[in-house]
């Protein structure tokens, strides 16, 4: 079994803890302890045992968890080391060789590059800039076949910010239902929509639905380290004995503070602060590319850390990327990651001060290098 480089992953890894200016991270501005709790929850914290705790996650998790999908129970939540390693245990258990896996594109590609290790056959279908980031069903019709194990979406979407329109979603959802597929839904987002109306999740309208979250994006939680997988019990139960030879279990700390996190009043107050600063942070970027409307176009974000940037002048995004970091020690993602030559992605949840100074040193290259 051989693996490809996961590009996107792999470019962060290198460069983002070298660079003055991140603007590559797909989250929120990440919360301290202090920021996240009270004196006497630290102090509970200070006194907590470090054991394993219950592999599957705790109970107190799991309860928190089922209250973000109406109609589950504890038994439907499987709780990960991030949902990363939610991805690879549902890809794990569910692909054998020459099945055919939908695969919407552009995405965060571990699932995809998980399948094809599996030796399942990859299928891509696109979302439309022009059609504002959606995909088109008459593409997604045409591909499907009665070899489809199963249709992987990313909603809300990464990198675009894009949400799928509920009708579209329904037929994706009827189309699966026909041939019998999994529908596998990438759900970290959900809560980061910047107009504050939660995306309704996919769970429940299927009964082959698997859902993949966690705390890393929408919460800002990402040192956590916390995800989890909802699914049918049964799928769940296997999933689990899958699980037992990742990572065993997530962290007893991690436990204890997703149970916290995730009670209503502060889950509530965590993506209040959250969508606060993408809102503020998109109108910082709207405004900067306001100096180079004939440089950038923009499909605004619905939800997410970040924004994907279309360019409108001759220059790979790979070395657009390089010249910047290199030059000016600015770092961006370049599209190349996903498949999309010419455009950037900037994530729009880092520290305001932190962007501003970022997009300043941007404007000043774009300035001097394309003689705006």
């Amino acid at each position: 079994m051989k693996i490809e480089i996961f590009s996107l992953e792999r470019t962060q890894s290198l460069w983002e803890n070298t660079v003055k200016y991140n603007l590559t991270d797909s989250g929120v501005h990440p919360f301290t302890l202090r920021e996240l709790l009270t004196e006497e929850e630290i102090e509970s914290l200070l006194s907590l045992r470090l054991g394993y705790g219950q592999t599957n996650g705790s109970i107190e998790l799991r309860e928190a968890i089922t209250q973000l999908y109406p109609g589950s129970n504890i038994d439907n939540i499987l709780v990960t080391n991030g949902t990363a390693e939610a991805n690879f245990v549902m890809s794990w258990l569910l692909l054998e060789p020459n099945d055919e896996v939908l695969y919407m594109q552009p995405n965060y590609n571990q699932i995809g590059g998980l399948a094809q290790c599996f030796g399942a056959k990859v299928k891509n279908f696109y979302l439309y800039e022009k059609l504002g980031w959606q995909p088109s069903l008459a593409e997604i019709e045409e591909k499907i076949s009665p070899r489809t194990k199963l249709i992987a979406l990313c909603n809300p979407n990464n990198p675009t910010g894009s949400i799928l329109n509920p009708s579209i979603a329904e037929n994706i959802i009827n189309l699966a239902s026909r041939v019998g597929a999994y529908l596998y839904v990438d759900e970290i987002y959900r809560g980061s929509e910047l107009e504050g109306r939660e995306t309704e999740t996919f769970w429940g309208k299927y009964d082959k639905v698997i859902i993949g979250a966690g705390l890393s994006k929408a919460y800002a939680l990402p040192g956590l380290r916390l995800g989890w997988l909802i699914g049918p019990s049964d799928f769940i139960s296997k999933a689990w004995a899958y699980h037992d030879y990742t990572s065993i279990t997530a962290g007893i700390i991690s436990h204890y503070l997703g149970a916290l996190v995730l009670q209503p009043n502060r889950r509530k107050t965590i993506l209040e602060r959250n969508r606060q600063i993408l809102k503020n942070n998109l109108e910082i970027l709207t405004s900067w590319m306001s100096n180079f409307s004939h440089l950038f176009s923009l499909v605004p974000p619905k939800a997410g850390g970040m924004a994907f940037l279309k360019y409108h002048f001759s220059m790979n995004s790979t070395k657009l990327s390089n010249r910047l970091r290199e030059e000016k020690s600015v770092f961006v993602v370049p599209g190349d990651c996903f498949g999309l030559d010419g455009y950037i992605r900037i994530g729009i949840g880092a520290n305001p001060l932190l962007l501003k100074e970022g997009l300043a040193i941007f404007k000043d290259w774009l300035q001097k290098n394309l003689n705006s």
